[in-house]
């Protein structure tokens, strides 16, 4: 999900090569960038890129516009894509604070632009599926940040989740809870 491909330029100033994976020609047709940077078109759950090339794959706001039934095949895309020992950052609204689309105001469950929304817990465990390994949250604020095994944060959702929607409404907005469900989630190619 490149977009307007800022982030992915920005980065090109610092790194050898970057990728820049976009589902629609029409927001990257007028990128121009540096010679180590390439714009590719994805069907949205491939990565077609040199398997075993990647250092470092992120993605903002991507999976919950994926259906839920090609997340295995999207996830298990960006590990071929990855160099051992490289790492996917996932970063993608929380379920328990949503939804965070349109939908959020007639319904409890993602039902618009976003196919599904998933806990922290959930995509780890997708990411397991398709082989990733060292899966953790990197939660904190202000430049304070910490790696928490997913396993914890997991736990943690799993409280939440048992407090039913109305009242997890009112808990989800607390900085320090909040700041746990905003976690990016990361994970690792085997070496």
């Amino acid at each position: 999900g490149a977009g307007d491909c800022r982030l992915s330029l920005e980065a090109a100033k610092h790194v050898r090569k970057v990728y820049a994976l976009e589902v629609s020609e029409g927001i990257t047709r007028h990128v121009r960038g540096p010679d180590n940077f390439e714009v590719i078109l994805s069907s949205g759950t491939d990565v077609p890129v040199p398997p075993g090339t990647v250092t470092l794959a992120y993605s903002y706001q991507v999976m919950e516009h994926i259906h839920p039934d090609d997340a295995i095949e999207q996830l298990s895309s960006v590990y071929r894509a990855l160099a051992p020992g490289g790492r996917y950052i996932c970063i993608t609204p929380n379920r328990l604070s949503g939804p965070h689309d349109v939908s959020k105001h007639f319904s409890d469950v993602a039902q618009g632009f976003h196919l599904q929304e998933y806990t922290l817990g959930e995509v780890a465990e997708i990411m397991e599926q398709a082989g990733f390994v060292n899966i953790q949250g990197l939660v904190g604020a202000r430049g304070h940040y910490s790696l928490v095994p997913a396993g914890r944060i997991r736990k943690f959702e799993n409280l939440l989740e048992m407090l039913g929607q109305g009242m997890r409404r009112e808990i989800v907005v607390a900085p320090g809870i909040r700041n746990v469900l905003l976690a990016p989630v990361i994970g690792q190619r085997s070496a």
